[in-house]
């Protein structure tokens, strides 16, 4: 028999490669023919044959048999001879200073543009550029896609707030410290525990004027928007960082008082009441203020040592980790009939956690925090 034209003769290497590429679930179907065609090739399979049981042109067989021959004969990888040669495409139909010019308008505040607007939207921004002749005529997808390559994304905001504490740095980086079991340069003993707590107050009890349904098939759940308010109650908690467990009450109020049961619910069961020192992590609220509540509560425990969080740093607290996983799961929607039925809602809630409580997995540090402080001085830092 003859050799055909482009005669393909495989290693042993080159069959395990085309054998892994045929084999695998992630291999797609453009790839996986060209893959046949040379298999087929080297084993004699005619032309025709091989287009006909493809479904493709007899044409596209020869191509990639060419050009596996040529690939083979270069050096190149298997999957390399198989791929697409790079192509010149379509000519970029706006220069680069129209580009540029594009994403500056989007990075733009839109009432310095003089526009009644707070954010931009797509359609707002290719209104503009139409409006300052920028370019001659350019689509909302077109847009789009020059912003999305920059990740430009000008129509979503978020929150940010920066330290009003003078004394963010010196309040913050202690606490951060404990979250990695040291003190003030020391490493903290087996006996020492971090317990982060705080107070969810003024919970509204709501109940719904007509039963919620639950979801179906192709139904959402559905809960009535009218409600009638029975009441407020207050959920004190208090999370072991180390451990990950919650310790939790209802009361009628926030206050000292209540705060004092949190504590001594906490620091009279084992091991809190013997332990060597217990660190409280709170913020400075009315509850354990700075300038009283310590003193206080060293009075009754000695072994409780306070650490305040700096103003408007809730954040730095684990606890409210833990309040946002409550609201969600147990509280929206809320549905409770009287103030029993929400307490018990939390408290059960409690309880489910506590089963596979484990620590959160916290990361931050001091030097991260540093580096973030750094960032803010300067605003266009990349790391702000």
């Amino acid at each position: 028999m003859q050799p055909h034209k482009y005669d393909i003769r495989l290693s042993g290497q080159e069959k395990q490669a085309l054998r892994q590429l045929k084999r695998s679930s992630k291999t797609e179907r453009w790839l996986a023919d060209r893959v046949r065609i040379i298999d087929w090739t080297a084993e004699w399979v005619a032309v025709d044959i091989i287009a006909q049981r493809l479904a493709l042109h007899r044409d596209t067989v020869i191509v990639w048999r060419q050009r596996f021959v040529e690939g083979q004969r270069l050096g190149l990888a298997v999957i390399d001879r198989l791929r697409d040669r790079p192509r010149s495409g379509r000519p970029p139909r706006f220069s680069a200073a129209q580009i540029a010019l594009i994403k500056a308008v989007a990075c733009e505040k839109p009432y310095e543009l003089k526009l009644p607007l707070s954010r931009f939207s797509i359609a707002e921004i290719v209104l503009w550029i139409k409006r300052a002749d920028v370019v001659s005529a350019i689509s909302v997808s077109s847009v789009w896609r020059l912003l999305h390559r920059s990740a430009i994304r000008p129509w979503y905001y978020r929150g940010w707030l920066f330290p009003r504490d003078p004394a963010f740095a010196a309040k913050a980086a202690p606490i951060l410290d404990l979250y990695q079991r040291c003190w003030r340069g020391d490493p903290l003993g087996p006996d020492d525990y971090v317990i982060s707590a705080d107070e969810k107050s003024g919970l509204q009890v709501l109940g719904r004027r007509h039963p919620s349904l639950p979801p179906g098939p192709g139904q959402v759940g559905r809960y009535e928007f009218e409600y009638v308010r029975h009441g407020t109650l207050a959920y004190l908690a208090a999370l072991d960082v180390f451990s990950g467990r919650i310790f939790g009450r209802i009361e009628d109020t926030t206050g000292i008082e209540p705060f004092g049961h949190l504590v001594d619910q906490v620091m009279q069961q084992a091991p809190y009441r013997s332990a060597n020192r217990v660190f409280w992590l709170v913020d400075g609220g009315s509850s354990y203020h700075p300038s009283t509540s310590p003193v206080r509560l060293r009075a009754c425990y000695p072994n409780i040592t306070l650490v305040h969080t700096p103003t408007h740093a809730s954040w730095l607290n684990q606890i409210e980790i833990y309040f946002s996983i409550l609201q969600r799961k147990a509280l929206t929607p809320l549905d409770a009939a009287d103030r029993l039925m929400l307490a018990e809602r939390i408290l059960g809630f409690q309880e489910h956690y506590n089963r596979t409580a484990k620590p959160f997995n916290w990361k931050f540090t001091r030097s991260d925090l540093q580096q973030r402080l750094r960032a803010m001085a300067d605003p266009k830092s990349e790391n702000f």
